[in-house]
């Protein structure tokens, strides 16, 4: 088994879910990613968009602040992936009272300025078909990912926007979208009775398989762990199975290292902690944003794990609110993929997150 840092993560113990998603795909199905931050959801879906030799269009909804917004990130991706002339002559022939493009600039495909909410309406409706429209006479695919859909619903209240999008790309023969989002965001939030979604949620890897991928990764660098040391096992309770973090460390050892040397446990010591070092603003600001009570329940689930955080025993020995604010805590944080819910022991989500709050609270 050969591993590149670029290798796809179907090699890395997701087979079995990358070869479901290309069987979606290539059947016109639409999908639903769910899994933390950090575990290759973006990435496998790539993957398999490349796999069917689709055209991948990207939208990160947690830039689309409002509808316009959104519609303009749409655009912006359309006009990545397509011919400017082609979506020139659209324009002229279609929608020039709601979009302008000027094929010689980058980003010469936008949305006009002050349209009223019915006009911004009416160019989504058309937005939406122009996909379709431009790939309809070659036998190609689009594929259109949707990263952190759940939070166009902070303005889309009622839904409409979510439901028009499903509700046109489902009718259409060659566009699929696929909807990336967290675990708990996944739960009784999509309309499964109108839109049917294959679901596929990402778990963390095993260690046997995360085992094998770091070794290999370092044998690229003519890197090897030491047998006779503890470092394999370091790095794997190190990063929990987490293929971000994996990443991360990785490369921290293979700048940290010299080729052709064995890796010790004072070397992947040193690497934790010179990463989370780098990381340790990123974190703080992160701490900074949550409500308290969700930082309290991090703090605590990160020094004293338990998969029973609900437990009389446990709200007593860490003074944690009792009823509907505890659950709210537990909700919001696994909303925002920091821990995963009782499938998972509710342990924290991002490994290295863990050891940066353990470290600062010892």
């Amino acid at each position: 088994m050969s591993v590149l840092l670029s290798t796809r993560l179907e090699l890395i113990g997701r087979s079995a879910e990358f070869q479901h998603l290309v069987e979606v795909l290539a059947r016109d199905g639409d999908l639903l990613i769910a899994g933390v931050p950090g575990s290759g959801r973006r990435t496998l879906v790539r993957s398999a968009a490349k796999e069917v030799g689709a055209t991948i269009l990207e939208v990160d909804c947690i830039r689309a602040t409002d509808g316009e917004r959104f519609l303009q990130l749409l655009a912006e991706t359309i006009s990545q992936n397509f011919a400017p002339t082609q979506i020139q002559s659209w324009v002229t022939q279609n929608a020039s009272e709601f979009f302008i493009c000027h094929p010689q600039q980058r980003d010469g495909f936008k949305v006009l300025r002050s349209l009223n909410q019915k006009q911004l309406w009416q160019a989504f409706e058309l937005l939406l078909k122009l996909p379709q429209q431009l790939v309809e006479n070659i036998d190609k695919r689009v594929v259109l990912i949707l990263n952190s859909f759940p939070h166009i619903r902070s303005w889309d209240r009622n839904g409409l926007w979510e439901t028009k999008l499903r509700g046109e790309v489902n009718q259409q023969t060659q566009v699929s979208y696929v909807l990336i989002a967290t675990i708990a965001e996944t739960s009784n939030r999509f309309d499964e009775t109108n839109y049917p979604l294959e679901t596929v949620t990402l778990v963390p890897l095993a260690k046997d398989v995360l085992a094998v991928w770091a070794r290999e990764m370092l044998h690229t660098n003519s890197l090897t762990f030491d047998s006779r040391s503890q470092a394999l096992q370091l790095f794997l309770d190190a990063v929990q199975g987490h293929i971000g973090d994996a990443r991360a460390l990785i490369r921290r050892l293979q700048t940290l290292c010299r080729p052709d040397t064995l890796i010790g446990e004072q070397e992947v010591q040193q690497a934790i902690e010179g990463l989370l070092k780098d990381l340790s603003i990123t974190f703080e600001s992160l701490v900074m944003l949550l409500p308290a009570h969700q930082v309290h329940l991090l703090e605590c689930l990160a020094i004293d794990p338990t998969d029973k955080p609900q437990s009389k025993e446990y709200i007593q020995k860490h003074r944690l609110s009792r009823g509907g604010s505890l659950q709210g805590a537990i909700t919001g944080l696994q909303q925002k993929g920091l821990i995963y819910g009782n499938e998972q022991g509710y342990r924290l989500a991002l490994p290295l997150l863990a050891l940066w709050l353990r470290q600062r609270l010892n």
